[in-house]
Parts: structure tokens; C-alpha cells; sequence
């Protein structure tokens, strides 16, 4: 890259160097002198600005970045460095907003209780290792966006105090969001989980989103609430995929899935139109949880209970002998029109009450 490239006076040292570069000395703070670099240092406290841009990152040089700022870092700007060791941000206080868009960390990254007063991003950014970020608190909008994460990344019992998006994430390991609350719409599309995430008793306090997302060894989506709308529409499960949803409505429209598909429903509506589900699946129902669409479904074993079908589409269903129905309620037949009974032991079928 050159200097017109990236938008920031680079280093003098070499022209493969695109580090940001530090005033008066023309070169960026990993190529300073140590004469140079302790001034630098010594001019930091609590709350300054830092910038990394493009810069290598060893783990001593961010030592001493954060023992000079008591762990309290005003804007910063880590776009593009290289972190070669691990790197831990544990418990920092991120005061302005922060960017590490492009960045590179070779090893483990840990922010585990960090907090961040305003927005961060991560756009783009590549973890060879494990990320921890558990416990964290973001208080602006938070970017993930076509992050690459090489082994377990951990977000449990993180807050988001605004938007989280995700779209485009390859995890690569063991993936957790336990506990985590999303003040804002979440959203995941295009996520690729290559190993099982779980979800377990995370809180959204608007969209969930996983349009398209794909769960190659399943997943676990329960969480304690949704408050608008959870959609998997078009998303694609390898292996079994646990669902749950309280009081929001569920777009499970062309939703794949090739294990076993559980879905609980509690006060909550669920669209299955155009659905392939390839190993046994089941969907039950609490309180007035309705599915409103089983239209085009194709189903090797669909089993539903307690749910109410009242205003359900059953039309198109590749194989409607493999339904089963259980202490559901449908709509009461129009004089002369057709109406659903369904046999316990049987697949529901059509029949004419005049005959």
C-alpha cells in the first residue's frame, strides 16, 4: 500500500511498512528508537487517543500503552495492525470509539470484560486463534462484519447496548452467546457456524436475524426472549437445530435442515412455507403460539402440538402423510366447504362433511 492508499502518513522505514506514523519522528511506534518510544509513552494518560493503524503490536508495546493510560484508552485505532502474540484487553475501558477493521491477530485475542463507551467494529478482521470477548460491555453500535474467527469465539454474557451485526461471519469454532443481551436488532446473515453455537438464554430486544446463516454441525437457538422477530429464512442446518421463541413471530421460510429440527413456541407465530426438513422435526406450542404457513413444506416427519392452525396455508405440502397433528386447533369448516380431521395414528387428511 502506499501512502495514498491508506489514508494516513505512513512510516519512513520502508515502503512495506504502512504503519501510522508518529510525529516529529516520521516512523510508526513499533520502529521507534527506545529514547523515542518512552517519550511517546510518557506523553500518554488516562483517556488519550492511540494510533495503530497498519502497525505491529507486539505484546509489550501494548503493555506499556495501557500501563501509561491506567487501562483507559480514549479514541483508537488499531485498522490494519498485526498482533503476534496474545493479546489480552482485559478490563480496558475503550472511552471513545474504536476500530479494528482489517486487523490481524495471530494468537489468542481476550477482551473478557473490556468496555466500550461508544462503537466499536471489527469489520474484516482475522483471528487465527481464539476470541474471547465475554462479559463485554459496548455501549454504541457494535461491527463483526466478515470476521474470520479460527478456533472458539466467546460472547457470553456480553451487552450490546445498541445494534450487533454479524453478517458474513465464518466461526470456525465452538461458538457461545450465553446469556448475552442485545439491546437492539442482532443480526447474523450469512453467518457461517462451522461448529455448534449455542444461544441459550440470550435476550433481543429487537430482530434476530439469521437470514441464510449456515449451522454446518447444528445449533442451540433458545433464547429468553426475542422482541421483535427471529428469522432463519433461507438458513441451512447439517445437524440437528434446537429453536425456541417467546412472544415474537418466527420466519422459518425455506429453513434446511438435515438432522432433527425442535421448535417451542410460546405465544408466538411461525412460518414453515417452503421448508426441508430431512430428519424428524417438531414443533409444539404454549399459550396462543400459532403456525401460520406449512405452504410447499417437505418433510420426512413433521409433528405438531398444541398449536393453533386456525389460520394455517396446508396447501402444497410434499407429503402431507407424514403430518401429524396433536391437541391443535383448526378452523371450523364453512357449510359445504371441507374441513381437516386428523386420526391419531394417521396423517391428517381432507374429507367432505355433507357426504
Amino acid at each position: 500500500m502506499r501512502t495514498l492508499d491508506v489514508g494516513w502518513i505512513t512510516c519512513a522505514v520502508s515502503p512495506q511498512c504502512t504503519g501510522s506514523a508518529r510525529q516529529p519522528y516520521g516512523r510508526c511506534m513499533a520502529h521507534l528508537d527506545p529514547g523515542e518510544l518512552d517519550d511517546v509513552i510518557h506523553g500518554l494518560s488516562s483517556g488519550s487517543a492511540v494510533d495503530l493503524r497498519a502497525t505491529t503490536v507486539s505484546g509489550r508495546l501494548l503493555e506499556r500503552i495501557l500501563a501509561a493510560t491506567h487501562g483507559y484508552l480514549g479514541r483508537a485505532r488499531f485498522d490494519w495492525a498485526l498482533f503476534p502474540e496474545s493479546v489480552r484487553f482485559g478490563d480496558v475501558v475503550f472511552g471513545g470509539d474504536v476500530s479494528f477493521d482489517h486487523a490481524r491477530f495471530q494468537r489468542l485475542a481476550s477482551f473478557c470484560d473490556a468496555r466500550f463507551a461508544s462503537n466499536v467494529s471489527f469489520g474484516e478482521v482475522r483471528f487465527a486463534e481464539e476470541l474471547s470477548l465475554h462479559g463485554v460491555t459496548v455501549a454504541g453500535h457494535a461491527a463483526f462484519d466478515r470476521v474470520s474467527i479460527g478456533s472458539d469465539a466467546l460472547f457470553g454474557e456480553a451487552v450490546f447496548g445498541r445494534t450487533a451485526s454479524f453478517e458474513n461471519a465464518d466461526f470456525q469454532g465452538f461458538v457461545a452467546f450465553d446469556d448475552t443481551r442485545f439491546a437492539g436488532d442482532a443480526t447474523f446473515r450469512g453467518c457461517r457456524f462451522r461448529r455448534t453455537v449455542s444461544f441459550r438464554k440470550a435476550r433481543f430486544g429487537g430482530l434476530a436475524g439469521f437470514e441464510a446463516a449456515r449451522f454446518a454441525a447444528g445449533g442451540y437457538l433458545t433464547p429468553a426472549s426475542v422482541g421483535r422477530h427471529l428469522t432463519l429464512a433461507g438458513a441451512w442446518a447439517g445437524r440437528d437445530l434446537d429453536l425456541a421463541a417467546d412472544g415474537c413471530s418466527v420466519d422459518l421460510r425455506r429453513l434446511r435442515v438435515a438432522g432433527r429440527l425442535t421448535v417451542r413456541l410460546n405465544d408466538a407465530d411461525a412460518d414453515l412455507e417452503g421448508a426441508t426438513l430431512r430428519g424428524p422435526a417438531t414443533l409444539s406450542g404454549k399459550g396462543t403460539a400459532r403456525v401460520t404457513s406449512l405452504h410447499g413444506v417437505d418433510s420426512e416427519e413433521l409433528e405438531l402440538t398444541g398449536l393453533d392452525l386456525s389460520a394455517c396455508l396446508f396447501t402444497g405440502i410434499l407429503h402431507p402423510e407424514r403430518l401429524r397433528l396433536r391437541d391443535c386447533s383448526l378452523a371450523l369448516p364453512q357449510r359445504g366447504g371441507r374441513a381437516l380431521r386428523w386420526w391419531r395414528r394417521r396423517a391428517f387428511r381432507a374429507t367432505d362433511p355433507d357426504r
